[in-house]
C-alpha cells in the first residue's frame, strides 16, 4: 500500500497489506498472549499499560509527525492527537485496578459479579483521527484483560505500526496488540468474519458500520460502532451571537471537516441571522489554511484525491455559496471553507459532506430549531447557544444526540462518555464505563445454607 501526503502528493512509504491469511496467524497470537495478560494482577497490568503511555509520550514529537505526514493535519492537532493516545493509556491504567464487581444480598449463600475479559478484540480505525480513536479502542481493551487488533486505515497506517513498536519497547507481551494494515474487503472482513475475535469496535461510515453489524450478527458477536453525523449549532437570539459566530469556523472546518461531529448545520434564529452571517464571514476568511508543518496552520488539505472530488460533488466550484474561503493552489488535495444557505431539506443539510461545508438555516422558534435539528438520522453531537440557563436545559434534552455542549463546541472528552443516536451508532466509548465494553458480567452464587442448596 502506498502511503500519500494529503499536503504534497509525495509518497511518504509503501507498506505489506495484510492477507486473510496474516488476520488467521495474527488471531491465533493474540488468543495466547491474552491468556497470560489477562492472569496478571491488576497492579501489574496497569504498570504495563503506564509504561507504554509513556514510551508514547517519550515519542510524542515523533508521532505527531508521522500524523502531518500521512494524513496532513496541522502539525498543533496533531500533537494534541498524540498526547490524547497517551492521555487515553493512562487513564484507562487507572481503570484496571477499580474494574471491580458487585456483592448482591441474597438469601442462603453468597452472590458476586466478576468482569471476564472477552478475549481477542478487533478495533477498526478511521483515517479522520488515526491515534485518538485507534486509542479509544485499545487502551480500555487491553486494560480489561484483552487482547488487541488494530485495523488502521489504508491511508493513515504509519502511527498505528508505530504505537505497536512502541508498545513492544515498553514490555508489553509479543502479540498482545497487533497492527493489520490492510484493505476493508481482505483484513476488515478477515477480523470481523473470524470466529476468534470476541468483539469489533468500529468507527466509520454509517454505511459500512451496518455492513460490519449484520456480519457481527452471524455469529452474536459484540460490537460497538461510532458511524456518521450531521450535527446541528444552533445560535438563538439570546446568545452572544458575536462569541457564536467567532466560534462556529472552528466547528466545523477542524480536521478540515472530516469530522463526525462537525457542526455542519449552523441553525440561526431569524432575527439575528442577518449579523450572524456579518460576523461570521471574517471568521471563516481569517481561518488559516496552509503547511500543516506550519504551527500557525488551523485547517489542512482533504485527505485524498477520491475525497476531495466527493466533497466537490456536494458544491462544485461554480455554484453559489455564501462564504468561500480561500485554499492552495498546485500540488495537495486542498479545499476552501465554504458556507452555504440553505433550507433543512437540501442534500447539504441532510448528508454527510465530511469536508469543510457548512448549511446555514433560519428558524423561527425554539419549537422550529429542535424540530430542524431531529430532522436527520444522525444524533452524534450539537451545541446550543443561548443565555437563557432553562431553555439550554429543555433544548437539550430534546436535541436527539449523543453529545451536546451549551455555548461550547466541545463534544469529546477521554473521561466522559460519547457515542450517538439513531444511524450515528451503537454504544458508547470513553469515560468511566470504557473498560466495562470490554468484559462480561459473569455472576456466581455461593451457597451457605445447606437448606438451600441445589434451589
Amino acid at each position: 500500500m502506498d502511503i500519500i501526503n494529503p499536503a504534497t502528493e509525495e509518497l511518504v512509504a509503501t507498506i505489506p497489506a495484510a492477507t486473510p491469511q496474516d488476520v488467521d496467524a495474527a488471531v491465533r497470537r493474540a488468543a495466547e498472549a491474552q491468556r497470560s495478560w489477562s492472569a496478571l494482577a491488576p497492579g501489574d497490568r496497569a504498570r504495563h499499560l503506564r509504561r507504554f503511555a509513556d514510551a508514547v509520550d517519550t515519542h510524542l514529537e515523533e508521532l505527531a509527525q508521522l500524523e502531518v505526514r500521512e494524513a496532513g493535519h496541522p502539525v498543533g492537532n496533531a500533537r494534541w492527537e498524540a498526547g490524547n493516545a497517551r492521555d487515553l493509556l493512562e487513564y484507562a491504567a487507572g481503570g484496571v485496578e477499580r474494574l471491580t464487581g458487585a456483592q448482591i444480598p441474597v438469601a442462603g449463600g453468597l452472590n458476586v459479579t466478576f468482569h471476564e475479559p472477552l478475549g481477542v478484540v478487533a478495533v477498526i480505525a478511521p483515517w479522520n483521527f488515526p491515534m485518538p480513536i485507534a486509542a479509544w479502542g485499545l487502551a480500555p481493551a487491553l486494560a480489561a484483560g484483552n487482547a488487541v487488533l488494530l485495523k488502521p486505515a489504508e491511508t493513515t497506517p504509519l502511527t498505528a505500526l508505530r504505537l505497536a513498536e512502541l508498545a513492544l519497547e515498553a514490555g508489553l507481551p509479543e502479540g498482545l496488540f497487533q497492527v493489520l494494515p490492510g484493505a476493508g474487503p481482505v483484513a476488515g472482513d478477515a477480523l470481523v468474519e473470524h470466529p476468534g475475535v470476541a468483539k469489533v469496535v468500529f468507527t466509520g461510515s454509517t454505511a459500512v458500520g451496518k455492513q460490519i453489524m449484520a456480519k457481527c450478527a452471524a455469529g452474536v458477536k459484540r460490537v460497538t460502532l461510532e458511524l456518521g453525523g450531521k450535527s446541528p449549532n444552533i445560535v438563538f437570539a439570546d446568545a452572544d451571537v458575536e462569541r457564536a459566530a467567532a466560534a462556529a469556523p472552528g466547528s466545523f472546518l477542524d480536521n478540515t471537516g472530516q469530522d463526525c461531529c462537525a457542526r455542519s448545520r449552523i441553525l440561526v434564529q431569524r432575527s439575528v441571522y442577518d449579523r450572524f452571517m456579518e460576523l461570521l464571514e471574517p471568521a471563516v476568511k481569517s481561518f488559516a489554511v496552509g503547511d500543516p508543518a506550519d504551527p500557525a496552520t488551523q485547517m489542512g488539505p482533504l485527505i485524498s484525491a477520491a475525497h476531495r472530488e466527493r466533497v466537490r460533488s456536494y458544491v462544485p466550484e461554480s455554484a453559489p455559496a455564501a462564504i468561500r474561503g480561500e485554499a492552495p493552489t498546485g500540488k495537495g488535495f486542498w479545499y476552501p471553507a465554504t458556507v452555504l444557505e440553505g433550507r433543512p431539506e437540501d442534500r447539504t443539510a441532510v448528508e454527510e459532506i465530511f469536508g469543510p461545508v457548512a448549511v446555514v438555516i433560519p428558524f423561527e422558534d425554539e419549537a422550529e430549531a429542535v424540530r430542524i435539528a431531529n430532522a436527520t438520522d444522525y444524533g452524534l453531537s450539537g451545541s446550543v447557544w443561548t443565555r437563557d440557563v432553562s431553555r439550554a436545559v429543555r433544548v437539550s434534552r430534546a436535541v436527539a444526540a449523543g453529545n451536546l455542549s451549551v455555548n461550547s463546541h466541545s463534544s469529546v472528552r477521554y473521561w466522559t462518555p460519547f457515542g450517538g443516536f439513531g444511524q450515528s451508532g451503537l454504544g458508547r466509548e470513553l469515560g468511566p464505563g470504557a473498560l466495562s465494553a470490554f468484559a462480561e458480567i459473569k455472576n456466581v452464587f455461593i451457597a451457605t445454607d445447606p437448606l438451600t442448596e441445589g434451589t
